[in-house]
């Protein structure tokens, strides 16, 4: 008997009993449960009808203590959607469900859930970063992730019934307080936060976690953009700003996501219709972005040691809450240097590292 096997006796049969609403009858088979996902699970699989060809798909499973928007699975289908309509390369969604088998198409798989097509490609960082055969998608990956994320910040805000615009710095001063943990780096970089905010515009649709772990890349480069789960209304600044976190460089030396340069990826965001970017506005939100990380890392650590949701990977991210305040710090103290006449903002991420 498999891993999978073993760890959802009930799971092939439960899927294909919420697909046949969609696909008629089939056998779900080579269930296998990929790695990462700190907020759901993800299990690859194939639908095999009777006498047709199998179809490679991928189920999302919210796990408990995982970060949902505030409608659900529902509302990141829509976001799936709406985002292939505006150029956005996203998998196909073929059916999707609450959990609660209360629905036609839902045959109670424990919870919200999404089936998509599979896109074949890359999805692990260091071997974007690292594998031969990437050489070349490299290159151009920070421009193409530039005019995804230009595509992105172009859907309707009216075609998303119900995303929230959140006030960042005051809702993870709210979150950190919560937690219960004395941060002094974090306390620090929310009163900067708070004294040196960029003018606010007009809120667009942002994708909330753009970036290495929920692309796709292929030979060709960009393949699909994964894991809409923590969209919102904001700033569009805010996604570019989080692909160029230390954090999604895995080690790599460049600041865009390890493969590319900023200046690549702001060429090809403004020429496929994003809105200019002011670089003292991309430095503020990579501090928000770096704290923002600071405090996922001590929540989902937290929701392991509270036995919430019992992971080795909940708990292995909990050691990064030191490694992200250093970053934090390292980030204050180019914006000290530059207030005094040192370093400018023209590219601080690249004194990083």
């Amino acid at each position: 008997m498999g891993t999978a096997a073993r760890l959802a006796p009930d799971l092939a049969p439960a899927l294909a009993s919420a697909l046949a609403a969609r696909l008629g009858p089939v056998t779900v088979a080579g269930l296998e449960r990929l790695s990462g996902g700190a907020s759901r699970e993800t299990w690859a699989f194939e639908a095999v009808p009777a006498g047709g060809a199998a179809r490679p798909l991928v189920l999302q499973r919210e796990r408990p203590g995982g970060m949902r928007p505030a409608g659900g699975s529902a509302m990141e289908v829509a976001l799936l959607r709406a985002a292939a309509v505006a150029g956005v390369p996203v998998p196909e969604v073929v059916a999707d469900g609450d959990g609660t088998g209360a629905g036609a198409e839902d045959a109670g798989l424990g919870a919200p859930w999404v089936v998509t097509l599979r896109v074949r490609g890359e999805t692990i960082a260091r071997r974007i970063l690292r594998s031969d055969e990437l050489a070349a998608a490299r290159a151009g990956l920070a421009a193409q992730c530039g005019a995804a994320l230009a595509g992105v910040h172009g859907i309707p805000p009216a075609a998303i019934p119900g995303l929230t615009r959140p006030d960042p710095v005051d809702q993870h001063r709210t979150l950190l307080g919560q937690l219960g943990q004395p941060h002094p780096a974090f306390e620090l970089g929310l009163r900067w936060l708070a004294a040196n905010r960029p003018p606010p515009g007009e809120p667009v649709v942002v994708h909330g976690d753009f970036r290495n772990g929920n692309l796709v890349v292929g030979p060709d480069g960009l393949r699909a953009v994964l894991d809409w789960e923590l969209a919102h209304l904001g700033d569009p600044v805010e996604d570019l700003a989080w692909l160029c976190l230390r954090a999604w460089r895995f080690g790599a030396p460049l600041p865009v996501g390890g493969f590319g340069h900023r200046e690549d990826l702001l060429t090809a965001y403004e020429a496929a219709g994003g809105r200019p970017v002011d670089h003292r506005a991309l430095h503020w939100w990579e501090v928000l972005g770096t704290l923002r990380w600071g405090v996922i890392c001590i929540m989902q650590t937290s929701a392991h040691r509270s036995g919430l949701s019992r992971s080795v990977e909940l708990a292995a991210i909990g050691r990064r809450v030191c490694e992200t305040e250093h970053d934090l710090l390292r980030l204050l103290a180019v914006t000290l240097c530059s207030a005094s006449g040192g370093a400018g903002f023209a590219d601080p991420g690249d004194t990083l590292g």
